[in-house]
């Protein structure tokens, strides 16, 4: 398979693509796309790195399990609800671990909940920026920064992978890092 150009491709045609030859390649680009606004989104609902990690995780395997028995249109708006909901039973099942009461003062208090909406608003709108930002940067950075802050790939393994030198995959890293703050940066 030729997956070079696929950074082209729409999430529609990837889609297409998968359901054509059943290759999970293309179910990856695509997920590849998304998963920092998809941790970002588990971090929002589950306040735990590590859980969130995880999460996203089984929401890969979710999507690949699920994916040919919806009619996908909007896959970014899909694959967003499918881990909300992940993400929303998850607590659900913690809540009824732990039985927590719930603190009706919180609840009652209009001003604590409006607070929290819109923290959670400001935490989407980052975290969409982050994903533009992300996708401007040239593809060494994107790929040496999604494999070290993503999926906590070492930079030697990272040099392994790519084929970059470790030089190469430190420098990619920085660069992209700072790269990366001054994109958010215009964003606001």
């Amino acid at each position: 398979m030729n997956y070079k150009n696929s950074r082209e491709l729409t999430d529609e045609e990837l889609l297409q693509r998968y359901k054509a030859d059943e290759d999970s390649n293309w179910i990856g680009i695509l997920f590849d796309r998304y998963a920092i606004l998809l941790l970002g989104l588990c971090m929002k609902y589950l306040k735990n790195e590590e859980d969130a990690r995880d999460s996203v995780q089984q929401i890969f395997l979710k999507v690949l399990a699920e994916i040919n028995k919806h009619q996908v249109q909007f896959f970014r708006a899909w694959i967003y609800m499918v881990a909300k909901n992940y993400c929303l039973m998850q607590l659900r099942h913690k809540q009824q671990v732990r039985q927590e009461e719930v603190n009706e003062n919180h609840l009652n208090n209009p001003a604590i909940a409006d607070e929290e909406k819109a923290k959670f608003i400001e935490k989407d709108i980052l975290l969409e920026n982050m994903q533009q930002a992300l996708e401007q940067l040239n593809p060494d950075q994107r790929i040496c920064l999604k494999l070290f802050y993503l999926q906590k790939v070492s930079y030697q393994d990272i040099a392994t992978r790519t084929g970059y030198t470790l030089l190469q995959v430190k420098s990619y890293i920085q660069n992209g890092k700072r790269n990366l703050k001054q994109l958010l940066s215009k964003h606001g």
